[in-house]
């Protein structure tokens, strides 16, 4: 009898066929005498859309709403149907006794099987393989350690409640909204707050009334001094007061030392990348989308087998992966990394709590390189950016930290104290790695300037004062970076002080997880919901308007927090799922009889003179990741046109010609009924939150 192994991708099930070796093959599968290895392409089964359950349910009307069937049923994807007969029909070969699950080690890649499994109605008994990485080495170890499949019962539920519970309310809240106000509008737990994060801070930006703040500097020569209060701080909002001091000290020419403080200070080597820190980063050094940067890791998780799995959310390595980093290490050779990896291996590797502990493990560790060796050249300049950037980051935890001596320096002049700081380093530690510090590291280690030494009771010639004066700065507006972080640790935006859901949604990462949130940032801006200013993120009017249509729970990250402390709950056998679905049967109700009876209009203020050669209304202007383009104001109409088609048409003084329009509308018919192209597809097509 054979064994049927379902891996999440085609690259990694031909990768443990090779290692099992499994040579023959038909389509979508290969096989040996004992195993049969087949794949999905993502996911090939996915929860029914409403028309499937009543086919009175393709047209949206506000008069059917909620839907709420009484068991949500499981759908083949049009697109992959041909893998997922493929598969059904291994699953039910009279030679194959078992299953192993060799998806993606996690919630939803234990998703992507069962359900192929549960649509293919097979029964057979089931064992893991839990696996970060898809080297040779690791594919081995990972069957020789095979778990059984009941242990993952309660992370598969928890996964099927997450998916349902944001069906329900996706479904529905967007159907209403859109239904009631006759513009596409789509809403879930993760995407609407996200907006509302961008609108809060774009309100504190508004809202900001910069100050002026004042300040004197003495000149000393080789090194700047200035002024403090009693407090330490350097800022007077009260010119007066400054001007007064400054007038009392016209003349000075001299400091004395009446104080002088060393200190010698550590900085120890950043922490390992989870995908949200490696996104971030990408983010302010390469200007790379969290989406571009997680296409990118995959490939080099899949393809070049050169890093783990990218979809963590964990800064540290567990103990059992501490005798491979030996192999690591040498595995990180090539290019510029040669010096520092041999300095490494010349000494024993010793592991510390800064970047290994068990405790502190999520489904995966963080993302390092593999024991398996990449070349430069087999590598594209953004793959080895990438790559670079994790390899770098690896190798800094071997080092010991940064040392300085930082001096300050307090100074009479007058009856004014004045201060200066400096530092001298003692040893670049992990900073070598860095060539010179360049960590990318927010945190202000020390000023830069260099301090003569200095003992009490020195005078000091000083050249002269001046003011110095500046004002108080707005916090900026998102970007890739910055946005990620605030989903991340939404806490700040909560309405609520409940420490514990704080504490919860920190535990589980904040708004989405680290393998959605570059999707629901891409969903934001598809929906026209954000836009980018150069590399800055905006709300759009339709977005702001949004967050006064929907249900204030919607727009909290209190709900999230709520969802995954249950969900949580559900993974570790502690709550059942179909109890949390009932309650989000409810909240549903209750979301949608509020939107209802909601008395608030949406107002189009980006209509243009444009009419839609569709139905004949007005197009609204709308600007994409990609440039701008025209959309039909009504919801029914499938309607888009690229901005460059329609300034061609307004060139012309007769407009568009018969032929033009012919051309035109046989094209939008093509792209009618779900097509990527209509205005709607982006909400038939919603996976909504995950």
């Amino acid at each position: 009898m054979k064994t049927v192994i379902i891996a999440e991708k085609p690259s990694v099930g031909k990768d443990i066929a090779r290692v099992l070796g499994c040579r023959n093959g038909g389509s979508g599968f290969l096989e040996s005498a004992q195993y049969v290895v087949t794949w999905a392409l993502g996911h090939l089964v996915t929860l029914a859309e409403p028309e499937d359950y009543d086919k009175k349910y393709k047209n949206w009307d506000i008069d059917h709403l909620p839907i709420m069937p009484q068991k949500l049923q499981l759908v083949v994807i049009p697109q992959t149907s041909k893998q997922f007969r493929a598969v059904r029909d291994i699953l039910h070969r009279k030679d194959v006794s078992g299953i192993i699950i060799a998806t993606d080690a996690g919630r939803e890649g234990e998703l992507v099987a069962r359900w192929i499994i549960e649509k293919a109605g097979c029964n057979k008994p089931i064992k893991r393989l839990w696996i970060s990485s898809v080297t040779d080495k690791a594919i081995r170890e990972g069957f020789a350690g095979l778990k059984d499949g009941k242990l993952y019962k309660d992370l598969c539920d928890s996964a099927k409640a997450r998916a349902e519970a944001d069906w329900l309310v996706g479904i529905n809240a967007t159907r209403c909204l859109t239904t009631k106000f006759n513009s596409p509008l789509s809403a879930g737990r993760v995407q609407t707050p996200t907006v509302s994060i961008i609108v809060k801070r774009e309100e504190e930006i508004r809202r900001f009334v910069p100050q002026a703040f004042y300040g004197l500097a003495a000149d000393a020569g080789t090194f700047a001094m200035n002024w403090s209060d009693k407090g330490g701080s350097a800022r007077c909002f009260e010119k007066e007061r400054i001007d007064g001091i400054l007038k009392q000290l016209q003349g000075q020419r001299e400091a004395t030392v009446i104080g002088v403080d060393k200190t010698v200070k550590k900085k120890y080597p950043p922490k390992l990348y989870d995908l949200t820190e490696l996104q971030r980063d990408a983010s302010k050094r390469f200007g790379y989308s969290p989406k571009e940067t997680l296409a990118l890791m995959q490939k080099l998780y899949e393809e070049h087998k050169a890093l783990t799995y990218p979809r963590t959310d964990s800064r540290y390595i567990s103990s059992d992966i501490v005798p491979t980093l030996n192999d690591r290490v040498k595995a990180c050779s090539a290019k510029q990394h040669s010096r520092i990896s041999a300095q490494i291996l010349r000494g024993p590797i010793r592991a510390n709590a800064n970047f290994v502990d068990d405790a502190r493990l999520s489904d995966h560790h963080a993302i390092i390189p593999t024991e398996q060796a990449v070349s430069a050249v087999s590598l594209s300049d953004r793959e080895w950016r990438v790559y670079d950037l994790v390899v770098t980051r690896f190798l800094s935890v071997f080092y010991p930290p940064f040392e300085y001596e930082q001096t300050a320096v307090r100074f009479k002049i007058g009856h004014e104290v004045f201060t200066a700081s400096g530092k001298v380093v003692l040893s670049q530690g992990f900073k070598e790695v860095y060539k010179g510090g360049d960590t990318d590291d927010e945190e202000d280690e020390a000023p830069p300037q260099t301090l003569p030494k200095f003992k009490n009771g020195d005078k000091i010639n000083i050249r002269g004062i001046k003011l110095t004066e500046g004002k108080t700065s707005p916090p900026p507006p998102f970007n890739d970076a910055s946005l990620l972080s605030a989903m991340e640790n939404p806490a700040k935006y909560m309405d609520t002080k409940d420490k514990a859901l704080a504490e919860t949604l920190e535990k589980t990462g904040g708004l989405g997880t680290v393998a959605t949130r570059a999707d629901i940032i891409e969903k934001l801006f598809d929906n026209f919901l954000i836009e980018k200013k150069g590399k800055e993120i905006f709300s759009t009017s339709k977005g702001r308007q949004l967050l006064a249509l929907v249900p204030k729970d919607l727009k909290s990250p209190e709900l999230t927090g709520l969802w995954e402390q249950k969900l949580s709950a559900i993974s570790k056998g502690k709550l059942g799922k179909e109890a949390f679905i009932q309650e989000i049967r409810q909240y549903t109700a209750a979301i949608i009889k509020e939107i209802k009876a909601s008395s608030e209009t949406f107002k189009h203020d980006n209509m243009t003179r444009d009419k839609c050669p569709g139905c004949g209304k007005f197009m609204l202007i709308v600007k994409g990741k990609k440039g701008e383009m025209l959309v039909c104001q009504d919801r029914e109409c499938n309607t888009r046109v690229n901005l460059s088609f329609s300034e061609r048409r307004r060139e012309k003084s007769d407009g568009m010609n018969k032929r033009e329009l012919q051309a035109f509308l046989e094209n939008q018919n093509k792209r009618k009924s779900g097509d990527k192209d209509s205005p709607f597809a982006a909400l038939k097509d919603m996976k909504f939150d995950k």
